[in-house]
């Protein structure tokens, strides 16, 4: 009596581990398919990514020439600002020689004559006349 419950024992056991082999083997093929997604998310994201590198780098250099180009505008202003200040100093002693002369004339002739005064803004062409009133630019100045 006692072997054949062995018996049945085993055979129920035999019975009990093809089921938890099965589980097993079914638990296993599930976890490869989510490790698969999981790699292929991954790797999706990773493409994402490279492509967002891809442009921000293409981004960068398309400011990085924007960049360049401001620059270089703002050299030949910077220049010709430079030639123009040249310019008016120049301009502002010519003239106060020449009101020397009328003044010699006026002087020497008798005549009286009308020498108006040289205004302070062309002496100090860098000194606004009036209160600084914000600059107002569009948005694409620096564009071509």
């Amino acid at each position: 009596m006692m072997l054949q419950q062995q018996v049945s024992s085993g055979s129920e056991g035999d019975a009990r581990y093809a089921n938890i082999d099965e589980r097993k083997r079914k638990r296993m093929i599930s976890n490869r398919e989510s490790a698969r997604r999981s790699r292929m998310r991954k790797q999706q994201h990773l493409d994402e990514l490279i492509k967002e590198a891809a442009k921000l780098q293409a981004e960068n250099a398309d400011i990085e020439k924007r960049i360049a180009s401001a620059t270089q505008m703002y050299i030949g202003v910077k220049s010709e600002n430079n030639v123009l200040r040249a310019q008016v100093t120049e301009l502002t002693d010519r003239l106060r020689s020449l009101n020397s002369v009328l003044e010699i004339v006026e002087e020497v002739s008798g005549l009286a004559m009308d020498i108006p005064e040289i205004p302070e803004n062309l002496l100090e062409p860098w000194q606004l006349p009036c209160p600084v009133q914000p600059i107002i630019a569009s948005s694409n100045v620096f564009e071509w």
